[in-house]
């Protein structure tokens, strides 16, 4: 992608001057291409353009920026033209259930000025994420009462061109992953989501996600680096979307 790693690390660390309250800022960089940002994806709030970016491309490097009174993060990585896209990031102590039904605080395309950014990181994506966490905490509190089940995820993982998933147990899931163009190849006991188009792949991954966080099923889209596709599972926290080494929950 287009920017250097010195340009996101520069503007990754004069935004977080910049918002309000202390914040660090981390440089994630992969200069000789073993890094893995799997656990970071992992944790972008996100089921829209940061999401769609993520699969459609692998991650070179990134920046994780952290509010030190409580500890919120903002994922930040290059955009496909210019500037850089802002998303969120999950907290890890919140149980996966509380997520269920609350919509993703979807992150923000700015600008490569960190001061024009940092306006509209508070006044957008700050405002959103603080209510959809608040959301989840309320959420948390109420299963806090009674006993609560693990929620039930799908894992879509890149292999080669292609997108796979294991044979979901429930009839519901599967019928959602074929009305988005998933198909299933019982050989391998998969489906699998082909096509030459990464936008078009990328906006199946989005409708998709979208239609099993409506059924209360959380989505991770995972790029392994020599592991075998994951088997739809029971899990941690959103992934939202997002791809991994380069989603969602």
């Amino acid at each position: 992608m287009p920017a250097t790693d010195d340009s996101l690390a520069s503007f990754s660390a004069v935004l977080a001057g910049e918002l309000p309250g202390q914040w660090s800022s981390e440089y994630h960089p992969n200069r000789d291409g073993s890094a893995d940002h799997g656990e970071l994806t992992a944790k972008v709030w996100d089921l829209d353009q940061v999401a769609a970016a993520l699969a459609e491309h692998s991650l070179d490097h990134c920046a994780v920026l952290t509010r030190r009174a409580d500890g919120t993060r903002l994922f930040v990585m290059d955009r496909n033209d210019d500037g850089f896209l802002i998303a969120a990031m999950a907290p890890n102590e919140l149980p996966t259930e509380a997520y269920r039904g609350v919509r993703e605080p979807d992150g923000i395309a700015v600008v490569a000025n960190p001061f024009r950014a940092a306006k509209h990181v508070s006044l957008r994506l700050l405002p959103r994420y603080e209510q959809a966490l608040a959301q989840v905490r309320d959420n948390a509190a109420r299963l806090s009462t009674r006993p609560t089940d693990q929620q039930e995820r799908v894992v879509l993982t890149w292999s080669g061109e292609d997108i796979v998933t294991a044979q979901p147990d429930r009839a519901v899931i599967a019928k959602a992953l074929t009305e988005h163009g998933f198909v299933s190849d019982e050989a391998r006991n998969l489906f699998v989501l082909s096509d030459g188009d990464s936008a078009q792949v990328a906006a199946s991954v989005r409708a998709v996600g979208h239609r099993l966080s409506a059924l209360g099923v959380g989505v991770l889209l995972s790029r392994p680096t020599g592991r075998p596709a994951p088997d739809t599972t029971h899990a941690q926290p959103p992934a939202r979307p997002a791809p991994a080494s380069h989603r969602t929950r």
